[in-house]
């Protein structure tokens, strides 16, 4: 009889392994502490090698039935001007999280999984616990405290599917949703704690007076139940090797938001977590094995895209290294094509 798996944390990492293991019949239990469906802090923008895994895993025209849909040109501003317009190398999937981890989870449900909703996990990570309950809070990181915020809006006029707004303290995407939404969401740092964000959170993603941003969303319409934020990130790489327990997706290490490649990394783990754990499951795998062979194959496929995308994070937070960068982007086809590819 086969052992079974229990995966703490029902994000994309957890509810994804789940099914690919419940499609090869291992017995599987993910706990989640919140429910469904609910709104994260999230690009919702899936680019990347994410959408191979997605494929292979059977779930690509599913997602697309849920609402997911693609998105195909980049813009990118700071302050009031225009510093790079170009279409994606790669088109990307755009699909709110209010719909996709619901889905995931009636997925995996529908394949046999056990699901605990609002039961947090409170035992050991041992043999057969997988982590995936997302990011470890670091409240300052090199000086500075890093969070982020969301909110839905109607009413945004856009000039590509992807907008990227560069100020000062951070930087705000705009991407298209298909219900005609559009996802506002924000990475910023303060060197204080800043503790009137559920009030104030306008003043940081509506951008300064005089800003292209600013008039983007100076007619919007927001869904003010749609508004999150998430503060402690952590942006430092982190190995899977150097870990004792089984992480996937967040839990094992968070790339910087500017790349858009967090969902895809979350959908890239957890397919590269699921054949080790089955022949565990089976016993064909010691349980060091499995999760040795995970790690390795986790830093072997992330390791040099988080070291791009902590230079592209780096360079985008400073003024002076920021107007190149987009300068020569926005000039050069292979510079473009090859940040993308790097950071993906």
């Amino acid at each position: 009889m086969a052992e079974r798996i229990t995966i703490v944390g029902g994000g994309l990492a957890g509810l994804t392994l789940g099914i690919g293991l419940r499609q090869r019949g291992i017995p599987v239990t993910v706990w989640e502490a919140g429910h469904y469906p609910r709104h994260r802090v999230c690009g919702e923008f899936i680019s990347g090698a994410g959408q191979h895994s997605i494929a292979r895993l059977g779930l690509l025209d599913k997602m697309q039935s849920a609402g997911a849909g693609y998105v195909t040109s980049a813009a990118f501003f700071a302050g009031k001007r225009l510093i790079a317009a170009r279409p994606l190398p790669i088109r990307a999937l755009c699909i709110s999280r209010f719909a996709l981890d619901e889905w995931l989870a009636l997925e995996f449900q529908r394949l046999g999984g056990e699901l605990q909703v609002g039961a947090r996990w409170l035992g050991e990570f041992k043999t057969g616990i997988v982590r995936a309950c997302g990011r470890r809070a670091e409240p300052v990181a090199h000086g500075w405290r890093l969070f982020g915020l969301k909110v839905h809006a109607h009413g945004v006029s856009l000039d590509a599917d992807l907008e990227m707004h560069f100020a000062p303290k951070g930087h705000v995407g705009l991407c298209r949703l298909p219900d005609g939404k559009v996802n506002i969401c924000g990475l910023f740092r303060s060197a204080v704690p800043v503790p009137d964000l559920a009030q104030r959170w306008s003043d940081w993603l509506g951008g300064s007076t005089n800003s292209v941003l600013h008039s983007r969303l100076a007619g919007a319409q927001f869904d003010k139940h749609s508004f999150c934020s998430v503060a402690g990130l952590g942006l430092s790489a982190r190995r899977a090797n150097q870990r004792n327990e089984c992480c996937i997706g967040d839990a094992l290490t968070m790339i910087p938001p500017v790349t858009g490649n967090g969902m895809s990394m979350a959908f890239e783990s957890a397919e590269i977590a699921i054949e080790p754990l089955a022949k565990f499951s089976c016993g064909k795998l010691a349980w060091g094995q499995a999760r040795d062979e995970i790690a390795r194959n986790c830093d072997r496929t992330f390791s040099r895209r988080l070291r791009w995308a902590a230079c592209l994070h780096w360079a985008l937070f400073q003024p002076l290294a920021r107007a190149p960068l987009l300068l020569f982007a926005a000039r050069s086809e292979r510079i473009w094509r090859g940040i993308f590819e790097r950071t993906r």
